[in-house]
């Protein structure tokens, strides 16, 4: 048995204690209501026990939808979920090389750090919660600039390591220009919206519901992580395990990965329900929410499945993600390919029926 770790084990089995949780995490699965077995989208499974520890983020997608409406909760009955929210996905990525959660949010750029050196992680994608559009983008005071070349030698803030500072710098790069004529600056997202508002930051290359409150302050969006998707770089909000949790948790990861994908239907399907537990988690309004699943694109399982996203490409994304970091001196030295291929798990998404 292991003790480094949370197990989950079957009906039967003794469950174990949950590994302490880092400072970074502040909300816990108390936060939800509990919900009954009864109240499961679909079949629940009352035989996993244990503690499943979650990193989330506050994100316009399908897994606040599945902590508001506490779906893991009624799915998984006898389980006990912690749901701890961080602020962007390196923080995510540090909590699961500390050991202290089971499933993550992080965005494809840091999680390919995540698997590349000099992490070398134990993770694997399970889940793409959203393909990253306009969600993403970079916005500038009112009158700086029209384009990239003009904010040469303003200050950019943007979380570093993030999708949003990788779409930074691809963007800089194909504008044939060099980040050190920048004055990039590593903000989290609620650091940013202070430092806009006193005036020390130009633009910001952010994502919502920090880039909704710039636009509010007079802010302009000038490129998005749509842009540099078209440009052949595309950006994504994945789903993460460890490899521990994903070879002794078969039949919780089964029910996650359920969950995520009926949140998903319910974006798709009826976007005001949805927009209702977005609002409520990522603290904007119902209207907002509901313009914020714009900005992205949401895949089924049975789309995810394929070569097309978790069966071959997104090991290929990887890959060219790694490439462009190691220029950057993001990741001391890109992996073999099978590191980024082998690190995408698909096969809970193909179990989706």
């Amino acid at each position: 048995m292991k003790t480094s770790r949370t197990v989950l084990r079957r009906t039967g089995a003794a469950a174990l204690l949950a590994a302490v949780l880092p400072l970074a995490a502040c909300s816990l699965g108390e936060d939800s209501e509990a919900a009954s077995a009864s109240d499961c989208p679909f079949t629940a499974d009352e035989s996993v026990e244990g503690t499943i520890r979650i990193g989330y983020q506050k994100i316009p997608n399908g897994d606040v939808v599945v902590k508001d409406q506490g779906i893991l909760e009624a799915c998984l009955p006898n389980a006990t979920i912690e749901w701890n929210n961080f602020a962007s996905g390196g923080d995510v990525v540090q909590a699961f090389g500390a050991g202290s959660i089971d499933l993550g949010l992080a965005g494809s750029s840091p999680s390919t750090k995540a698997l590349s050196e000099p992490l070398s992680l134990p993770v694997k994608v399970v889940w793409i919660h959203d393909v990253i559009g306009e969600a993403e983008s970079l916005i500038v005071r009112d009158g700086i600039a029209t384009d990239i070349k003009g904010l040469k030698g303003g200050t950019i803030a943007t979380p570093f390591g993030s999708t949003a500072h990788y779409s930074l710098l691809q963007a800089i790069a194909d504008a044939g220009e060099d980040p050190a004529d920048y004055k990039l600056v590593n903000s989290e997202p609620e650091q940013i919206a202070p430092a806009w508002g006193k005036g020390d930051v130009d633009a910001a290359w952010v994502w919502d519901p920090t880039l909704s409150e710039l636009e509010k302050q007079g802010g302009t969006v000038i490129l998005s992580s749509k842009d540099t998707a078209e440009a052949g770089k595309p950006t994504y909000d994945l789903g993460l395990a460890s490899a521990s949790f994903i070879e002794e948790n078969a039949a919780a990861l089964a029910v996650w990965v359920k969950a995520q994908d009926f949140a998903v239907e319910q974006i798709l399907t009826d976007p005001e329900k949805a927009a209702e537990s977005v609002a409520v988690e990522v603290g904007v309004s119902t209207d907002e929410a509901r313009a914020q699943f714009g900005g992205l694109t949401y895949l089924r399982a049975s789309e995810q499945a394929g070569d097309d996203w978790l069966g071959k490409k997104l090991g290929e994304d990887l890959l060219a993600t790694a490439t462009f970091l190691l220029g950057q001196d993001g990741i001391s030295a890109v992996a073999p390919a099978a590191t980024y291929s082998d690190g995408v798990h698909a096969a809970a998404a193909a179990s989706v029926k």
